[in-house]
């Protein structure tokens, strides 16, 4: 097997930053030509196509973001060799990118990252927005895995996988009231103000159908598409909030929210979705491993 050229290895990652050989080739004053040929030896080398071609546009393989993976620790470990060899400290760690959609309870995804949190050879980032455009950035391989709570179908285009990491009855909580008679569900919410989930979410539609079933026509006071706005909300504005547990597991814990009614008919899911690859990230094995065995919804409701 060849030893790996790290001047080539050097050139690939100022493509790879630069995701245009006319720019990386400026920044490395040779010619574009030179560095096609650099770039063609070490993909040689390596055995893997590093970028593929739209136009003038290049874009990483799943084999190059791994090697741009590499070499960034490989130029990570030689600044830090020098910092080392002047007296400051250095580590070095694993990296895993974690995209969660942006109606995913935060509690629920502290408690499935809060292990990693405390090892020292993981550099953790956390990306937050719709599940589009999450799939998109695992498509492109800038993250390794998904929390959602939709699962998603495997298609002909996109081979992902998704685990089942847990799921939970949902809940309508509330601001204790003393002296207050028990909810009586679903007859009640006729009359009583409701915070409820936005239309997109699999909860609300399940709740709205439950509703109507019961012919029940709801008081809602706002729809809300991200839970932690959901949770101040239920316990600022004293109205009853649909919500997993998870979400208010703290206020619960406190006695700042009670459970007004579980709705043991209605499930929330969570899940993780992973993308086929060649080269998987060995801490989302290990990750959705620890998930499994400690049922994230053992702590939290």
């Amino acid at each position: 097997m060849a030893a790996l050229n790290y001047h080539h290895l050097r050139y690939f990652w100022m493509i790879a930053n630069e995701n245009n050989l006319t720019r990386a080739a400026e920044k490395l004053h040779v010619s574009q030509s030179a560095l096609s040929i650099q770039l063609r030896q070490l993909e040689d080398s390596l055995g893997q196509k590093l970028f593929d071609r739209e136009g003038k546009r290049l874009h990483l393989t799943e084999a190059g973001r791994i090697a741009l993976d590499y070499a960034n620790a490989i130029f990570k470990a030689g600044d830090e060799l020098v910092s080392l060899m002047h007296g400051r400290p250095a580590s070095m760690r694993q990296l895993l990118r974690i995209g969660a959609v942006s109606t995913l309870s935060r509690n629920f995804q502290l408690e499935l990252v809060r292990s990693l949190l405390l090892r020292s050879d993981i550099e953790l980032v956390l990306h937050s927005g719709s599940l589009r455009e999450l799939l998109a950035q695992m498509h492109t391989h800038t993250l390794d895995l998904v929390l959602s709570n939709r699962p998603i179908p495997r298609d002909a285009e996109n081979n992902w996988h998704c685990h089942l990491l847990d799921e939970q009855a949902v809940s309508l909580v509330g601001k204790p009231v003393e002296g207050e008679p028990m909810l009586r569900f679903p007859e009640d919410l006729a009359t009583i103000p409701l915070l409820l989930p936005s239309m997109e979410s699999e909860i609300r539609a399940a709740f709205d159908f439950l509703l109507e079933q019961a012919g029940i026509r709801p008081q809602v006071i706002a729809e809300v598409d991200d839970m932690a706005m959901l949770r101040l909300l239920a316990r600022d504005s004293g109205h009853l909030a649909l919500v997993p547990p998870v979400v208010v597991q703290d206020e619960l814990r406190q006695g700042i929210l009670v459970e007004k009614h579980r709705i043991s008919a209605i499930r929330e899911r969570f899940y993780a979705i992973t993308p086929n690859r060649r080269f998987p990230n060995a801490m989302v094995r290990e990750l959705l491993k620890v998930s499994s065995r400690d049922k994230i919804g053992n702590a939290s409701g």
